[in-house]
Order: structure tokens, then sequence, then C-alpha cells
């Protein structure tokens, strides 16, 4: 079965609750929206020395690198930008620490759950 068209008004919802997951700085509320073996990609990952193929797999590996972001300082706070539907899966657009923008591309299971992702990181806002 091939994935559906995610609905804007879906995708909206998803992304308040999973800005509003990662603004409470709980880890459990931000990994309720993964399933147990999704993968994450991110340059940070190898910035910071935690795999130098910047992919990581499993709610176990992501949320201990996710532990260490969490206890960062200044704290985490994302600013929602914009939200994109595609097939299947959305882009979350966001103003990160230090006003840096990113785009978070997740891909949903059937179950709603993010399978895969990818934070793309871009320059400080203006």
């Amino acid at each position: 079965m091939s994935p559906a068209v995610v609905d804007a008004e879906v995708a909206l919802r998803f992304a308040e609750e999973w800005i509003a997951a990662w603004n409470s700085h709980d880890l459990d509320r931000i990994l309720s929206h993964y399933s147990d073996d999704f993968e994450m990609r991110s340059p940070l990952i190898v910035q910071r020395g935690i795999d130098p193929s910047g992919i990581l797999r499993g709610k176990d590996a992501v949320g201990a690198y996710w532990r260490q972001g969490l206890a960062a300082t200044p704290p985490i706070r994302f600013e929602l930008v914009g939200v994109y539907a595609g097939v299947g899966s959305i882009a979350i657009h966001y103003l990160s620490v230090g006003r840096r923008m990113v785009i978070e591309s997740v891909e949903l299971g059937a179950d709603g759950k993010v399978t895969r992702g990818a934070a793309l990181h871009g320059p400080a806002a203006g």
C-alpha cells in the first residue's frame, strides 16, 4: 500500500505538538512521535562526534543523543516557521537555538509515527 498525501491540517497539528514536545524538554514526549526503530540523520550527529555517518537508528541511540541536546545551554527552544505536507511525509521549518533555521523532514508510517527523520540546518535568521 502506498503512503497517502498528508492532509495540511494533520501536518500542522503534528508540527505544533512536535514543537511543543521539544520545548517541554520531556524526552519521552518527544520520542512518542517516533517508531521504535526509526532512523535519524543530522549533521549535528557528526559535529558532536556521535557517529561519523551522521545516522542513528532506534529510540535508544537517538534518545541518548537527544538527551545530550536537551541538557545543553542555552536550553533548546524551537519556534515554528512553516509546515509542508507531502506524500507520507511532513517538513517542519523552525528556528532553533541561536535563531538558526532548520527543516526537519519526517517520513511517517501507517500508524502516524516517524520512521525516518532528517534535520537540515541552515544559517541563522537575519
